[in-house]
């Protein structure tokens, strides 16, 4: 029989010990001294109070300069975020920077395959060197592992990376798969070659917060969704972006309760549109005036700015809106917002969170550069999400829906299932001065005062075709509606909506322009 002091016992409690020290007090020290948490301290905040099991936490890599070490550089486990059950594994950059070995790689496969079996979420918490350059090619097969069930899990069950430090080479694929990615400011870092080999290969010199800091990947590529100032606000952004999300895309989100009222009317909806259609207002306004009080959660803020994507809730119930920020570039679609919009409405569609689309844009940014560098490919890229989604789709335009940007925005035309309009609406092929510049030319340039003429016609344009009104009596708006009456109609068709069903064609996958 084993007792407290039984030489087993206290034998396993030590083991257990060294396995949580990681690469040792010295390292921890120097590893605080940074302002960075452990691994493991970094799991105590991600987590529910006494949730976390621990997997394989006596596992050893290959020696590296005559040692190893337990958990070979992560931990790994399972625990619950607000009751329910996720997979997760933490980089432990105190042992070897957290570089990935052979049994790191092993470990990491390890729980994906759990979570993906399990129909559970996955989180990294990612701090790590890069791959192990005293294992050569067994870290490289480690990577080529990971990216494998990335992809298998991808649409499956949610994957969230948490970036709380450096991730260097080709480790960065992995975060890339990945449906949300958060990073640490001036702490954290993605890059697939560094500042040295940059300057080496091309002459350039930067930093790495230059290369591929938060900041970078926030407002410049486009790669991250989300940044904090520091790892515990990271993980709470972690724990508050799950909660929008269902466990595996069989499921739906989780259904809050909210003291809103689904019927609040707000009555600043109704003048928030100005009279002059040449002047400006703020989308972001409209979203925070329509969902539910203090649910909003914009992603990708600083980043394709004259698109707006983000989830919120609306009567309780999880939503993903997406819309023009006229504030902006005038709210017109270019090659960055193209991307932005269709990433997001597909990781949507992945999870059943239903689509609210707000429309205010003059159509597709015109120009050389953008021309060349693939307009009507990334442009395509939305107009196929929107089309290939099978979540519930509800559009209001609010102002200007012209031409392409009318047709790729949840229109009826690519399969929305419910499509309402302001009285401020315009839909049209284009803009009236556009137009009566093309319909009209001839007969504005033989004019007494072409001018006049011009102005005259554009407004003739704009009383016959430019109004929601002409839309509407062809049936491509189920209604006009005040604008302060948008949150209640919108609850009431998503709950309508709640039980849509569509089955896919019979095919492997779609092949979406990339």
């Amino acid at each position: 029989m084993m007792t407290a002091d039984d030489p087993r016992i206290l034998e396993l409690r030590a083991l257990r010990e060294r396995a949580r020290q990681g690469g040792g007090p010295e390292r921890i020290a120097r590893h605080h001294a940074r302002g960075k948490l452990t691994a493991r301290e970094r799991l105590d905040l991600l987590l529910d109070p006494g949730s976390f099991y621990e997997f394989e936490p006596f596992a050893t890599g290959r020696l590296v300069d005559g040692e190893t070490f337990y958990g070979d550089g992560v931990v790994t486990g399972y625990g619950k975020i607000d009751g329910r059950t996720v997979f997760v594994y933490s980089q432990d950059f105190t042992v070897l920077g957290g570089s990935l070995g052979e049994a790191q790689a092993r470990k990491i496969c390890r729980v994906m395959d759990l979570a993906l079996s399990d129909g559970a979420p996955i989180i990294g918490l990612i701090d790590s060197g890069g791959a192990r350059i005293q294992e050569g090619v067994h870290s490289l097969g480690g990577y080529g592992e990971i990216f494998r069930r990335n992809t298998k899990c991808s649409g499956v069950v949610p994957q969230i990376s948490v970036m709380l430090g450096p991730c260097a080479g080709g480790a960065a694929y992995s975060p890339a798969v990945t449906d949300l990615i958060i990073m640490v400011e001036r702490r954290s870092f993605m890059f697939i070659t560094g500042p040295d080999v940059i300057k080496e290969v091309t002459g350039e010199t930067i930093d790495l917060e230059g290369l591929g800091g938060a900041y970078v990947h926030m407002a410049i590529s486009g790669a991250c969704h989300l940044t904090a100032p520091d790892d515990q606000t990271a993980l709470a952004l972690c724990r508050l972006a799950l909660s929008y999300l269902p466990s595996n895309n069989t499921e739906n989100p989780p259904f809050v309760p909210t003291d809103d009222d689904p019927l609040r009317a707000d009555e600043e909806l109704n003048r928030i549109v100005p009279l002059d259609p040449g002047k400006a207002y703020r989308m972001h306004d409209v979203v925070e005036r329509v969902v539910d009080h203090g649910s909003w959660l914009e992603l990708q803020p600083m980043w394709a700015m004259n698109a707006i994507t983000g989830w919120a809730r609306m009567g309780g119930r999880s939503v993903g809106i997406v819309a023009q920020e006229p504030s902006v570039m005038a709210g017109v679609i270019d090659i960055d917002a193209s991307d932005k919009i269709a990433r997001f409405v597909r990781t949507c569609d992945c999870f059943n969170i239903p689509l609210v689309t707000f429309v205010d844009s003059p159509g597709f940014l015109p120009g050389i550069d953008q021309e060349h560098r693939g307009i009507i490919r990334h442009g395509a890229k939305v107009l196929y999400a929107y089309a290939e989604a099978t979540v519930p789709k509800i559009s209001i335009v609010t102002r200007k829906a012209y031409g392409g940007a009318y047709i790729v925005m949840s229109s009826k035309s690519l399969g929305g299932d419910i499509s309402f309009a302001w009285p401020s609406a315009e839909v049209a092929v284009m803009g009236a001065d556009g137009a009566v510049n093309l319909l009209y030319r001839d007969q504005i340039a033989s004019a007494p005062d072409p001018a006049a003429e011009r102005a005259r016609l554009a407004r003739e344009y704009e009383r016959k075709f430019n109004n929601p009104y002409h839309a509407a009596a062809a049936g491509f708006f189920d209604d006009v509606i005040e604008p302060r009456e948008t949150r209640a109609r919108v609850i009431a068709a998503l709950d309508a909506l709640r039980d849509k069903s569509v089955a896919p064609p019979p095919r492997r996958h779609g092949n979406m322009p990339v």
